[in-house]
């Protein structure tokens, strides 16, 4: 028996109009938490013009990626520390009434075996939903956030992010951009490193790597050395190494237009130290530019001053003395391969990126840099 045909079956239905989404309150809160192998930050910003004010922010080393190298897994001690942490974060998030959040965690869960496990206990007693994030859209984010300490002058330019867990590097070619427009063709690498065609000038990837070494993992890897200067000489080499593969290696660069921007606590350590601070200060570090002789003056302070100076220090401190060491080892390396004298500093990051990202998306950038 054939089905009923329903009273007014085969009428043209009625026009249904899909409603324009609402466009998000510019007043709105945005966050932007990046959980590495070392440390927990978190950004609670509000759009402001083409770019955002930051109305809230967190910081702390919880080390994640202790132990991860010898036993491939998360220990019970990280994981708690890290918790601890991300509850003050959820309380923030609550007081300020954030909404719109991106919540990332980057190569210490990547590698972990349990990730997984301690992603849903992250759930379960703090309400908050971390995701992994995959190297590239790490890379891209850490780009993007960089764009605006990039020279109009500049041609070619190498972004190095130097994480707890890992390095990304990436060598983008902005020669054919007009000079004014090559700040913004960077930020249009948020699409991803290989966007569609544009009508706009872009920027193009020459390369882009991953190297699994970072300030923790490379320290571990040489737990074992006891002589400090031996141990950083050993470092710079060993991740010189990873580099093999990634295509500007191989060339030789022209320092004519070339620039390198550093983002991580490395860099902005070694410019506070070049600079003599006593207290850390942003607005005199970010965007700052140092040659490689200024660089390898405080790298050889540093190892002048042996452990038990570094600890001391008030711009390293008892955290930190043994990670400047490898980011130093680093960030050595990259000056040896690539000599410049206009290294460029950069206080921001995955959590800048994370947060132009989404506003962007939204709209709610005026003029806004995408």
């Amino acid at each position: 028996m054939a089905p009923r045909r329903s009273k007014g079956a085969g009428a043209f239905p009625k026009a249904v109009e899909t409603p324009v989404p609402a466009r998000p309150d510019p007043d709105a809160l945005y966050a932007a938490l990046d959980l590495g192998t070392n440390s927990c930050r978190m950004l609670i910003a509000q759009p402001n013009g083409s770019g955002f004010h930051v109305v809230d922010s967190f910081s702390k080393s919880v080390q994640l990626g202790t132990g991860l190298e010898r036993t491939g897994r998360l220990s019970r001690s990280s994981m708690s520390r890290t918790i601890q942490a991300l509850r003050i974060c959820q309380q923030k998030l609550k007081r300020n009434k954030v909404r719109r959040m991106r919540l990332v965690t980057t190569e210490a869960c990547r590698r972990a075996k349990n990730a997984r496990d301690f992603i849903r206990q992250v759930k379960r007693e703090t309400g908050l939903t971390l995701e992994i994030i995959q190297p590239e859209e790490e890379a891209r984010l850490a780009v993007i956030s960089c764009a605006p300490l990039v020279s109009t002058k500049t041609e070619q330019l190498l972004v190095v992010d130097i994480g707890g867990g890992s390095t990304e590097l990436v060598w983008i070619d902005i020669s054919s951009v007009p000079r004014r427009d090559r700040p913004s063709a960077i930020m249009r690498l948020h699409a991803g490193f290989h966007p569609p065609e544009s009508p706009f000038p872009a920027a193009k990837v020459v390369d882009w790597i991953s190297v699994p070494l970072g300030v923790a993992t490379l320290r571990d890897q040489f737990n074992d050395v006891d002589d400090d200067a031996a141990r950083f000489a050993l470092m710079s080499w060993f991740f010189e190494e990873h580099l093999a593969d990634f295509a500007p290696y191989k060339d030789e660069q022209a320092r004519e237009g070339f620039q390198i921007v550093g983002t991580s606590g490395t860099v902005t350590t070694v410019a506070a130290s070049h600079l003599g601070l006593k207290r850390y200060d942003r607005t005199k570090v970010d965007g700052l530019r140092m040659t490689s002789d200024q660089i390898d003056k405080v790298i050889r302070g540093y190892l002048d001053l042996g452990p038990q100076g570094r600890r001391s220090d008030p711009r390293i401190g008892e955290d930190r003395q043994a990670l400047i060491m490898s980011g130093a080892a680093i960030l050595q390396a990259l000056l040896r391969c690539w000599p410049t004298d206009r290294l460029s500093v950069a206080d921001r990051g995955l959590r800048e990126g994370l947060l132009y990202a989404q506003m962007s998306a939204d709209g709610v950038l005026e003029d806004g840099p995408f």
